[in-house]
């Protein structure tokens, strides 16, 4: 379940705990009300634990080392002599 599934829950969650008087038999609206939303906030953290950990850091780039005075030419299109 994605992060729009779990803001739905804690929605619906919200509405039957808080906006609605029904009564039924056998069922406490109110109490499925608040399992929905703690089931909902459940799946935020958990969602946003595991997106916190899927993030890509780029490695800093590693410096050019020129070994033994050997000189290294950037192959960019330009440097060669053609499109000048």
């Amino acid at each position: 379940m994605g992060l729009g599934g779990c803001i739905i829950l804690i929605a619906v969650g919200a509405i039957l705990t808080f906006a609605t008087d029904w009564h039924m038999n056998g069922v406490n609206l109110d109490l499925v009300g608040i399992i929905l939303m703690i089931v909902g906030l459940i799946g935020v953290t958990t969602f946003s634990s595991i997106a916190r950990r899927r993030r890509v850091v780029m490695p800093p780039s590693t410096p050019v080392i020129e070994e033994d005075g050997a000189v290294h030419h950037r192959r960019d299109g330009y440097s060669d002599g053609y499109g000048v």
